[in-house]
């Protein structure tokens, strides 16, 4: 996933579980840690037996786990380069092997002097092994393909919701309206839009690089600047990040749409929109903020003649038929997609928190910071 890759609607192929996703560790404890409670009250003849058992049990699992855990945090760039049940089998190998080693050398904690009973316990612990690994392994496997379901109709959502039917007309609308007095404005107007539409309806990719959003987005605010003029203002801030830095696609042009459709357009004098990226470390950070109209403030109709028309023929703001516009109260399709393909895509290790004040909405983002691949 570290790469550029168009994706159709298709079902992934089979692959391991990503054991340097903080998520997949996460679920790879809880579950393991829930088939270790499951084992002590299948053993426990009564409930004040049950914390015993769980600690016996515990001691063992644990430092197989973690081992565990840290090799295959090591080893992923190898297991990804191996197929499906070859990887499978590895992990199965690795399971035993640290079981087994923990058993022998743990010495007294897991083999009583004089027991008899060792080869038994030696046959156990590595079914035991075998059998937890391979229901983690089956479990991912399922979610995986529960997931790639989801991330199929997630990506048909995208194709639905990527740019509203008013973008479109408004935006015919203002060419027309500069067509004949600014020709060679009104023609790089339309291969913007072209640009924008042949993004929008090109195949799914799970990530891009961020100059190709970066581009798609002034793209498609030179569009909206069109129709606002000044009233629309936007402040990049770019702190230090290459432009190959991956992204998922269409994650930064929706918020500005957001940001103009239920913020800018409804106030009078406009406003500035803020775009910050950078980098924190292992994480890219996103944030799109926007004033709004205040709450309560919500304007009335505005005789006409307030907005006279620009030099271009085409009305500066958003005024239709000589009314101010109310504040869009859209059902923000978009970024609720937004929202689930970071879910899919990096699990735990992305974030998404929305901060509405009296006079502003702020959207931030925080994903893993990943690369694109030189060949």
């Amino acid at each position: 996933m570290n790469e550029a890759s168009s994706i159709k609607q298709n079902t992934l192929p089979d692959a391991l579980p990503n054991f340097r996703n903080l998520g997949i560790t996460l679920r790879i404890l809880l579950v393991s840690n829930g088939l270790a409670l499951l084992q002590a009250l299948l053993q426990a003849g009564r409930w004040a037996e049950v914390p015993q058992i769980m600690m016996q049990i515990a001691s063992l699992l644990t430092p197989i786990l973690l081992s565990a855990l840290l090799l295959l945090w090591v080893a992923q760039p190898w297991l990804d380069r191996l197929d499906y049940w070859r990887g499978v089998l590895a992990v199965n190998a690795l399971a035993v092997m640290l079981t087994l080693s923990v058993y022998y050398f743990g010495g007294e904690l897991y083999r009583p002097l004089g027991s008899d009973v060792a080869w038994f316990d030696t046959v156990r612990y590595a079914l035991l092994g075998v059998l937890v690994c391979s229901v983690l392994l089956i479990y991912f496997r399922w979610r995986s393909q529960v997931l790639s379901r989801a991330l199929d109709d997630a990506r048909l959502q995208v194709l639905r919701a990527r740019i509203r039917p008013h973008f479109l007309f408004n935006t015919i609308n203002a060419v027309l309206g500069i067509v004949r007095a600014q020709p060679k404005q009104a023609e790089t107007a339309l291969e913007d839009m072209a640009d924008l539409f042949r993004m929008a309806m090109s195949d799914a990719q799970d990530l891009v690089p961020l100059r190709q959003e970066i581009e798609l987005s002034k793209q498609y605010i030179a569009l909206e600047q069109l129709r606002m003029g000044e009233r629309l203002r936007v402040d990049w801030k770019i702190q230090d990040v290459p432009g190959d830095v991956l992204i998922p696609p269409l994650l930064l042009q929706p918020l500005l749409e957001n940001a103009v459709y239920h913020g800018i357009e409804s106030l009078p004098q406009g406003g500035c929109i803020a775009i910050e990226l950078g980098r924190n470390g292992n994480e890219m950070r996103l944030k799109v903020e926007n004033p709004c109209m205040p709450r309560g403030n919500e304007p009335q109709n505005v005789p006409q003649g307030l907005s006279p028309p620009d030099g271009a023929g085409n009305s500066t703001g958003s005024f239709i038929s000589g009314k101010l516009t109310r504040p869009h109260t859209g059902n923000k399709m978009a970024l609720q997609n937004i929202r689930e393909r970071l879910s899919l895509l990096f699990d735990a290790e992305a974030r998404y928190q929305v901060e509405s004040g009296k006079d502003f909405y702020r959207v931030e983002i925080a994903l893993p910071y990943m690369k694109e691949k030189t060949t």
